[in-house]
């Protein structure tokens, strides 16, 4: 279920670029048809006139903005950036919603081992976690399953099992990680392509012209203002999801500590 909400959130993420980069077309043709209506605008409409509709202009929405300066940016350099987002928050996504199946009471769960335990019935304690979600009834399960040979077989397959829910808690970091590191670069790049760029037009020109090298310093930037973003969203989700494993984990290893002491207290094996 967690893999198909992902899926559809990437879905959604891509026709979200697919529509980008079909308004990046649409505006790249419409500079023509204005640069024929500027002279005739210009001869019939008296400049009192011109004043008049210049008024209710609203202001461009924080949606709109950004859509004019991902579009300003060049699908080029904006895409692969767009793509590591999607990417990125597909991953997050699924593990956040991983972690947070993965998140049990376990004081509810060794209390209902505790009573099995207390009974010595060791086998309706292993069922009980059988029933639980969770690394961390996983591990208590082969714990349990281990008790008959002693502690250090139990201690031993508490401590093997938990290494393998580890690994499963862990799963897709280092995707996470590289959108954290890839997506800023990406920028950077386009931000030297577009100073590249630049400087040829002022050399094609002769001149230092100020709009010719604001406009085209200022589309550069804009590649590393993205990438900027992707990366401060992916850190975030990074940091919530490495906190919720440490808070898993830590719970797991006292849950294995509390069953131990269980075992022992109730003469499932003697010191």
């Amino acid at each position: 279920m967690r893999k198909l909400l992902a899926l559809l959130l990437v879905f959604g993420m891509m026709s979200f670029a697919t529509n980008m980069v079909s308004a990046q077309d649409s505006t790249g043709t419409q500079p023509t048809p204005t640069d024929t209506t500027a002279p005739a605008t210009t001869t019939e409409a008296p400049p009192t006139e011109e004043a008049a509709p210049a008024a209710p202009v609203e202001a461009a929405s924080g949606v709109q903005m950004f859509k004019e300066k991902f579009i300003q940016g060049g699908w080029e350099f904006m895409l692969p950036i767009l793509f590591c987002m999607i990417l990125g928050l597909g991953l997050c996504i699924e593990r956040v919603i991983t972690l947070n199946l993965a998140s049990i009471n376990t004081e509810k769960l060794l209390a209902k081992i505790d009573t099995n335990l207390k009974n010595g019935d060791v086998k309706g304690a292993m069922e009980v976690c059988r029933s639980t979600q969770g690394p961390a009834a996983s591990v208590l399960y082969e714990g349990l399953r281990n008790a008959p040979h002693g502690p250090d077989a139990v201690e031993k397959a508490i401590v093997s099992y938990g290494s393998v829910q580890m690994g499963l808690l862990e799963k897709g970091l280092i995707w996470i990680s590289l959108v954290i590191a890839l997506a800023p670069m990406l920028g950077f790049f386009g931000t030297v392509i577009g100073m590249v760029e630049a400087f040829d037009r002022i050399e094609q020109v002769g001149d230092i012209s100020p709009t010719i090298v604001a406009g085209g310093i200022k589309v550069a930037l804009l590649t590393t203002v993205f990438g900027l973003i992707v990366a401060m969203i992916m850190q975030v989700f990074y940091n919530y999801i490495v906190s919720k494993i440490d808070g898993i984990t830590n719970k797991m290893e006292e849950a294995s500590v509390t069953v131990v002491d269980m075992l022992f207290a109730n003469n499932i094996f003697k010191r």
